[in-house]
């Protein structure tokens, strides 16, 4: 679909690289010519989806573990990634969330979604955006959102609430920071089955028909996403600033995905919330 070197000579950080979505974008990167930072907190794990892409891809592959929820860290790793070179691209892919009651969320658990979320985006962004102001350098920033940006969902509100913030983040950015010649731009995935999400979003009793009421009556393909967010953040959209595009084969114009739990029982919840202490 695309030139082989679409990316080349691009330097871009993708938080929560190791695996899942940050992983398949990362890859489509290297394939693509870029020269590719992947952060999170684990890094064993880190290290072998790296060591992995450069054995497939020959390209240039580097670690820098991080929690993102922590700025002052965050402001440490960037400055350990520019001592070496500038990243031209940041994509801010980390997240977590999961399903609950939300009248039996702890401060505790909302705050475990919020931190990365939220928190670890505006960190990042600041962070890689004050240097290439200071700079005078070119950037994009690329962010993960949902369609609960949209919809609203029931039973992930602090993921809703956080994901709906970084639009936020990435419009108000798109004005201030253009001029500046920063862009910032976002993509609102629908199904991407990942172990990790479905782990946390599709527990055990949930309708398993969900993929089939999609209009085009499946779930995305990862390569699929890895493609969009490729094209984004290369020159040829460079014309795209402050938006979110929605890639979603249309689910999101028929429910918010959340409707079935609307159904489930007092015990079903109480299992949920059981199975999350042991997590």
């Amino acid at each position: 679909m695309f030139e082989k070197g679409l990316l080349a000579g691009k330097r871009i950080l993708v938080t929560g690289g190791g695996s899942g979505l940050g992983a398949a974008m990362g890859r489509r990167f290297v394939e693509l010519g870029a020269e590719l930072v992947i952060c999170g907190r684990r890094l064993e794990l880190l290290e072998a989806t790296a060591a992995q892409m450069r054995a497939e891809l020959g390209g240039k592959v580097i670690v820098a573990q991080c929690d993102i929820r922590d700025g002052a860290a965050v402001d440490a790793m960037m400055e350990e990634i520019w001592r070496e070179a500038p990243i031209d691209v940041l994509v801010n892919n980390a997240a977590a969330t999961f399903i609950a009651q939300s009248e039996h969320l702890s401060f505790r658990a909302a705050d475990a979604i919020l931190a990365p979320t939220l928190h670890g985006t505006m960190y990042c962004t600041l962070a890689a955006g004050r240097r290439w102001i200071d700079g005078k350098r070119k950037g994009v920033v690329l962010s993960i959102l949902s369609t609960s940006t949209i919809t609203g969902r029931a039973f992930t509100v602090p993921s809703a609430m956080a994901k709906s913030a970084v639009l936020a983040l990435t419009k108000s950015l798109a004005v201030e920071w253009g001029p500046k010649g920063v862009r910032t731009v976002a993509i609102a995935p629908g199904a991407f089955p990942t172990p990790g999400a479905s782990g946390q979003l599709r527990p055990e009793g949930r309708d398993e028909s969900w993929s089939q009421r999609n209009p085009l009556g499946r779930a995305g393909e990862h390569g699929e996403l890895a493609d969009l967010a490729s094209f984004l953040i290369s020159d040829q959209a460079g014309y795209i600033n402050g938006e979110m595009v929605v890639q979603d084969g249309g689910a999101h114009l028929r429910s918010s995905g959340a409707e079935d739990l609307l159904q489930w029982t007092d015990a079903q919840w109480q299992k949920q919330r059981e199975r999350r202490s042991k997590d």
